[in-house]
């Protein structure tokens, strides 16, 4: 089921459709903390310290409730309460009494900057304000998300915006130019909101997790934006019958890698390997067979070619084109580009060759998935000042082809389709070789049977998924994290994107 992005007068349609139809607002309350829990423990599935900052509505309220799950989990529970208990929502008292009796220590008013930290993982809770507030903060709560992005600060603390970064507006995406929370992780409730996924609010957001609610159905039938989540995502992917065999996964080529960028091609099939394919070829020069013949993982074939004009005589169901290829053989290359009927990915010097040549898009005889970073993508178009969405929106009308337009918050774009926005990733895929493995992975997609754009949507999201894991569940951090980790991580992004947690 699609997770459409919605603004806040439609969030509230929502939530009072739900009212209408008797839904307790407790319920939503229970069923949203309960969800922020669960997103905690899958990125710190061991027990820490929880400080939660609350405020006196709703989103603390769903704080509160999240902590409380924490604390069944062994989660070590700090209170920082913003008001006086007096000044509370009803409800919000209500969860407070009962995390109050459980939770470790209790502070009626804001830390007075005494926190001595914790020897185990800290995380905060940021629960102050919710949907419809001012993105200029006021006091008590700009002091205590001064506090919070001090802990992050100086303690190292993990930040967990609930549904809002305090400071940052649900539509515009503009923050408090002072104090706005600097979030870590963003847990939208029931639906992500516009704001979260404009361009100046992506360092503020941090990921973005969107916890679904059963009772929310927005009267939508045409987003023009979507999240990309796993709950919207597991379908595309069913699980295989038992009488499968490997010609109905696709028999992916892979044109990649020259002198001294043997690698990109050695990624790239491994990706599309990990991704499920049933065959893959990998096409190079002769002048480096013996080297990527000798590194191929021993599930793919390696062939020499001379001209890679020939290539359009072979038998390949989707192409993987560009990393590592170098542009000595341009019109080589473009006379693939153009004339290969059947679905091609292209990326790194695919892209900068069809930069020289743009309307070459507007000939090609078969399907074009395009996957480039920021650079890329503006040697293809001139961008100006038109923000990310506005410019995959623009080229997509330009061209008929799907965009997969890679960064911090991954957009795929395809004519008279959503945009659609990745939620998975992080700062350590910043690096050499993520976008090798993410061509492959879209390969090896689109050789299963999925659309180009469903196919970019998946493969970004189980690329970000895995490095996450890398991080997370493994031995790497934001510095260390390499290409070969997320390739290692690959099936356990897969297997979650099949069975979400939440």
């Amino acid at each position: 089921m699609d997770s459409p992005i919605l603004n806040s007068a439609q969030m509230r349609e929502a939530e009072e459709a739900a009212f209408a139809r008797a839904i307790e607002v407790e319920a939503l309350m229970d069923e949203a903390g309960a969800g922020v829990a669960q997103s905690v423990r899958k990125f710190f599935p061991h027990p820490g310290t929880c400080i939660v900052y609350a405020g006196k509505g709703h989103n603390g309220g769903d704080a509160l409730v999240a902590a409380e799950h924490l604390k069944r989990a062994g989660w070590k529970i700090d209170i920082h309460l913003a008001f006086p208990e007096s000044e509370c929502s009803e409800l919000t008292r209500k969860k407070l009494q009962t995390l109050r009796e459980a939770a470790d220590s209790w502070h009626r008013h804001l830390a007075d900057g005494t926190w001595a930290g914790s020897p185990c993982h800290t995380i905060v809770l940021d629960g102050l304000l919710g949907l419809g507030a001012n993105r200029l903060l006021r006091e008590p709560i700009r002091a205590a998300a001064r506090e919070i992005n001090q802990l992050r600060r100086e303690h190292n603390a993990f930040v967990f915006a609930v549904d809002l970064p305090t400071g940052l507006d649900a539509d515009s995406g503009e923050v408090d130019p002072e104090d706005c929370v600097i979030a870590d992780f963003t847990i939208a409730i029931g639906f992500a909101k516009h704001g979260l996924i404009v361009d100046p609010a992506l360092d503020f957001v941090g990921r973005l997790e969107v916890v679904p609610l059963v009772d929310l159905a927005p009267e939508i039938t045409a987003p023009n934006e979507l999240a990309a989540t796993a709950h919207s995502l597991n379908s595309l992917l069913p699980r295989r019958k038992f009488s499968a065999y490997k010609n109905q996964f696709g028999r992916i080529g892979v044109v990649a890698g020259s002198k001294g960028f043997v690698g990109a091609a050695l990624m790239t099939t491994s990706g599309a390997l990990r991704a499920g394919a049933g065959l893959v070829e990998v096409f190079v020069l002769e002048e480096i067979y013996p080297i990527v013949a000798a590194a191929a993982p021993v599930e793919a074939m390696v062939k020499p070619v001379r001209s890679y004009r020939k290539l359009l005589e072979e038998k390949i169901d989707v192409w993987a084109l560009g990393p590592g290829l170098g542009k000595s053989r341009a019109p080589e290359i473009l006379n693939l580009i153009e004339r290969a009927e059947q679905p091609m990915v292209v990326d790194a010097d695919g892209l900068n060759i069809v930069a020289g040549k743009i309307d070459i898009l507007r000939r090609c005889r078969g399907p074009r998935l395009l996957t480039p970073h920021p650079g890329e993508m503006e040697r293809l178009l001139d961008i100006g000042k038109m923000s990310r969405a506005g410019t995959a929106r623009n080229f997509c009308e330009q061209f008929p082809v799907t965009l997969l337009f890679k960064g911090s918050r991954t957009i795929v774009a395809e004519r008279s389709r959503p945009l659609s926005f990745n939620t998975t990733g992080n700062p350590g895929m910043a690096s050499g070789g993520m976008g090798d493995i993410l061509t492959g992975v879209c390969a090896g997609l689109l050789g299963q049977g999925l659309s180009l754009y469903d196919a970019a949507r998946l493969g970004a999201w189980v690329c970000g998924r895995a490095a996450e894991m890398s991080i997370f569940n493994g031995h790497a951090n934001e510095q260390s994290l390499l290409a070969t980790d997320v390739l290692e991580r690959l099936g356990d992004a897969f297997k979650e994107m099949q069975n979400p947690p939440i």
